[in-house]
């Protein structure tokens, strides 16, 4: 697995809720590469939680979402924007894991859409939530409009 480089981190105005270091009140996420998946492996806390130690099910769908977004960025070189979220909530995740395993990668493409299927498992491995986030993909001029270059691993 090689750690995926955010291309964003020295962007002014930079804060996205998702993957800045920097947002306090952020989720942090960073990004792996493990062949053709997009990994993250998350801290979950306290402060995120829908009921007692349950991770709040908008959260597991910011993670799911912003994994496929790390896939489209790495895989596909390109940005873009989510145009629809699918999550199936399987089991409970709890504020009181050790780390949790979201995984992602391309499961279809059609023309500018990109279809990610996304897989959150617990620290014993469990699956607890699975989803297709549908990612609308911009051209290469779009794209380097909005600030992306490019998105690479660390060697």
């Amino acid at each position: 697995m090689k750690k995926i480089i955010n291309p964003w981190t020295h962007r002014e105005g930079y804060d996205c809720f998702g993957c800045c270091q920097d947002n306090p009140i952020g989720v942090r996420m960073t990004f792996m590469e493990d062949g053709d998946d997009v990994v993250s492996f998350w801290k979950p806390g306290e402060h995120y939680q829908g009921w007692i130690n349950t991770l709040h099910g908008g959260i597991i769908a910011t993670l799911m979402d912003e994994t496929a977004g790390w896939v489209v960025f790495r895989k596909l070189q390109t940005s873009g924007m989510t145009t629809h979220l699918d999550v199936h909530y399987r089991k409970a995740v709890m504020t009181t894991e050790p780390q949790l395993e979201i995984r992602g990668h391309i499961a279809e493409r059609k023309r500018n859409l990109v279809f990610v299927d996304v897989v959150l498992k617990n620290s014993s491995g469990e699956v607890c939530c699975e989803g297709r986030v549908t990612y609308f993909c911009m051209n290469g001029d779009k794209a380097r409009e909005m600030g992306f270059e490019s998105c690479d691993v660390e060697e």
